[in-house]
């Protein structure tokens, strides 16, 4: 090989060396990775919040009580001859239950009328003779001691005819008692001593009647949320009456009671094993249907909150240092709210402090941000319509 074809050998070996390294240089730097740009903020579901006086509604479990439950004794003792009525029934109130032997007390009352009228005559005698012996005096005629006993006499007699009098009237009353009458109106119980059976006054349990109407309810509510009604009461400018307060009664399956009632009468203590205050409700029950002994359901309702707001329950977190939510501020920055639950509701927490008005809380969403970080926030209703929209557009899109 001569030295021209050497060196045109080794020319082109230069340049093939060259645009080799070129050709290297010009890879490494096309495939070097670019930095990743910055995730956007993610997007939040925000609730705008504002006062108001809320309507609260509450649900608690009740047993039903005898409005009233009436012994029936007998006033006098006696032979049962007769009883009015059939064991268990509904009674009214004056109907006859029992017709004891009045006999006996026939004959007391027919004694003590003779005996007021023999109190009478007496009496009428006396007088007369009072009015004699006053007159001889009056004359000269009479001693002043003969004045005295006629008095005497009189004024006597006139006691006699009130003692008579009282004895008639305690025969009457006897004579009243043989028939044994209903003072209330309600069912009767099953047990009821025979006819024949001799009955001792004041002692002998003759039936029990159950008054029904009206009915009584009782439930309870916690120790808290009585302070809270306590609270809501004074913050009210105007303070709820009764008439305001209505309650309503479901039966077990679910079906309602017609009429609506009143709380009647709260506890004035605490239940030491239960942390519990008890409320009565009281219910017209003209036709028997609320049984003594059932379990209701009792809905309260006309209880206003003044000046509270609602957040949905997905929006409310639990740290550390106790329930907090997120808010987001005029910046988009998420920062944590703590607040404090007063009442669950059909929407979520009834909460009146710790949050201002027009504050927007994070409610779709909570798990994906932290606090500090930024967000994109968009009204819970909107995002609600924009998956609506997508749910009913996803199917046209499918079938075409």
């Amino acid at each position: 090989m001569t030295r021209f074809a050497r060196a045109t050998v080794s020319v082109i070996a230069l340049l093939a060396v060259a645009g080799g390294g070129y050709w290297m240089l010009g890879r490494s730097t096309a495939v070097a990775p670019a930095a990743p740009p910055a995730p956007p903020p993610p997007d939040v579901g925000v609730v705008t919040l504002h006062r108001a006086d809320i309507p609260l509604t509450l649900a608690y479990a009740g047993r039903v009580a005898g409005f009233r439950l009436v012994e029936i004794r007998p006033q006098v003792s006696g032979i049962v001859l007769k009883r009015e009525y059939t064991e268990g029934d509904r009674v009214k109130q004056g109907d006859v239950l029992f017709r004891i032997d009045p006999r006996p007390y026939q004959a007391a009352l027919d004694r003590s009328t003779a005996q007021v009228a023999q109190a009478r005559a007496t009496a009428k005698q006396n007088e007369e003779n009072f009015k004699r012996t006053q007159e001889l005096v009056g004359r000269g005629v009479a001693t002043q001691k003969q004045m005295d006993d006629a008095q005497a006499a009189r004024d006597q007699s006139t006691s006699a005819v009130q003692a008579a009098a009282a004895d008639l009237q305690m025969a009457n009353l006897n004579m009243e008692y043989t028939i044994v009458r209903a003072p209330v109106s309600g069912p009767t119980s099953l047990t009821s001593p025979a006819e024949g059976s001799l009955v001792q006054a004041q002692q002998t349990l003759l039936t029990t009647i159950t008054q029904l109407d009206p009915a009584y309810v009782n439930f309870s509510v916690t120790d808290s949320e009585f302070r809270n009604f306590a609270s809501f009461q004074a913050d009210n400018k105007r303070p709820l009456s009764d008439d305001d307060i209505w309650v309503q009664l479901q039966y077990g399956d679910g079906q309602t009671y017609p009429a609506k009632g009143k709380v009647n009468v709260s506890a004035q203590n605490v239940d030491q094993r239960t942390g519990t205050v008890q409320i009565r409700a009281i219910f017209p029950n003209p036709d028997g249907s609320i049984l003594p002994g059932q379990f209701v359901r009792i809905i309260v309702g006309g209880i206003t909150v003044p000046n509270a707001f609602i957040v949905p329950a997905k929006a409310v977190s639990q740290g550390p240092q106790g329930t907090f939510v997120l808010a987001v501020n005029d910046k988009n920055i998420v920062e944590p709210k703590p607040v404090k639950l007063e009442q669950e509701v059909k929407d979520g927490w009834l909460v009146r402090s710790g949050l201002n008005d027009g504050e927007r809380i994070i409610a779709d969403g909570v798990m994906r941000v932290r606090p500090g970080a930024a967000v994109k926030p968009t009204p819970l209703d909107a995002k609600k319509d924009e998956k609506k929209d997508e749910s009913q557009t996803a199917p046209a899109a499918q079938k075409g």
